[in-house]
């Protein structure tokens, strides 16, 4: 199947911020362990800053390039580095390459790597904040198409626990969880 990352792109942000519009305490616990409610939003803003940077030329070692964030308006924050990332998107050209801290990819493979963090931590947002924990069906297929060829070196990475078991005949959504760590039960 084929999928039209940019419009992905913009689901996966509309997941993730009515999620964080459900945040009642910044302080709560999240599934990625380190992490609380205020650690997973910042750390999703960060990514959507570079967006832009990175599509611009700019390289990963120049920190020092992003924009302070307002803590005590994170949900704000949000919606303006959603917007400008996606801005940013929707120009790119997908057929140049762009540094990133691993390697240098092409611009369409570091979009769909976005998408599917999103995806992936608009499901802990949710869990966090006790709200809904379904998401986009077709996010869920297309996330997975990036994951599941995944599965062995996930774990390598460092950025995910090991995979939870879950059965093989499981929701598409249970599995994709599982190959991040994430017990989506």
């Amino acid at each position: 199947m084929t999928y039209d990352w940019l419009d992905l792109q913009i689901r996966a942000h509309e997941e993730f911020g009515r999620r964080l519009e459900a945040v009642t305490d910044w302080h709560a616990s999240t599934p990625d362990t380190e992490w609380d409610v205020s650690d997973l939003a910042r750390h999703v803003i960060r990514e959507q800053q570079w967006v832009p940077l990175l599509l611009a030329g700019h390289t990963p070692d120049e920190e020092d390039a992003l924009d302070p964030l307002d803590d005590a308006d994170l949900l704000r924050e949000w919606q303006k580095w959603s917007r400008v990332a996606t801005e940013a998107w929707e120009s790119a050209p997908f057929d140049a390459s762009v540094q990133l801290s691993y390697d240098t990819v092409q611009m369409l493979d570091y979009l769909k790597e976005q998408v599917s963090d999103v995806t992936i931590h608009s499901w802990d947002m949710a869990r966090a904040t006790h709200s809904d924990e379904h998401l986009d069906d077709e996010l869920v297929a297309a996330t997975w198409t990036i994951f599941e060829p995944q599965r062995e070196t996930l774990v390598a990475t460092g950025l995910y626990s090991d995979p939870v078991i879950v059965d093989g005949e499981a929701p598409l959504q249970l599995r994709l969880l599982a190959i991040t760590g994430r017990d989506g039960r």
